[in-house]
């Protein structure tokens, strides 16, 4: 199966796509924005609200540790991308669903503004799963066939 003509073919159009400007643009952006988030609650300075700091910190290392690898094994990891998606959605409601009286100013700014960052870097690397070499969009399952 390994060998399979079709899958040599997505192995060799996954390697081109990932070796792409926008594909380690995405990489990068998205390690920086999990790396903030992580450490938001020290930048910023909302320390005092526990859950939201393990909250930011966690879903921050658990963020990067998904897309870090994105870029240089993208066959492999290209599908989570979606997890990556879910996690900026949940940031952005964090504030809200986290126990404790977390939602203040600086806290629902960071957390919305970061999550929608990282928001919308998955869907931009779920994008890449569709893109061919030149950028053009492929349709599922009609990618090099012809219609008949």
């Amino acid at each position: 199966m390994e060998h399979h003509p079709d899958i040599v073919e997505l192995r060799e159009r996954y390697e081109r796509v990932t070796s792409t400007p926008r594909a380690q643009g995405i990489e990068a952006l998205a390690v920086l924005a999990g790396l903030f988030l992580a450490a938001s609650p020290w930048i910023v300075g909302f320390t005092a609200y526990n859950t939201l700091t393990v909250t930011c910190l966690i879903v921050g290392l658990a963020y990067t540790a998904l897309m870090a690898g994105y870029g240089s094994a993208y066959e492999r990891t290209h599908a989570r991308a979606w997890a990556a998606a879910a996690l900026g959605a949940w940031t952005i409601i964090s504030p809200w669903v986290v126990s404790g009286s977390v939602a203040h100013g600086k806290n629902i700014v960071t957390c919305v503004i970061v999550g929608a960052v990282m928001f919308l870097l998955g869907l931009a690397a779920i994008s890449m799963a569709t893109m061919t070499s030149n950028g053009a969009s492929m349709r599922r399952g009609r990618a090099g066939r012809a219609k008949g």
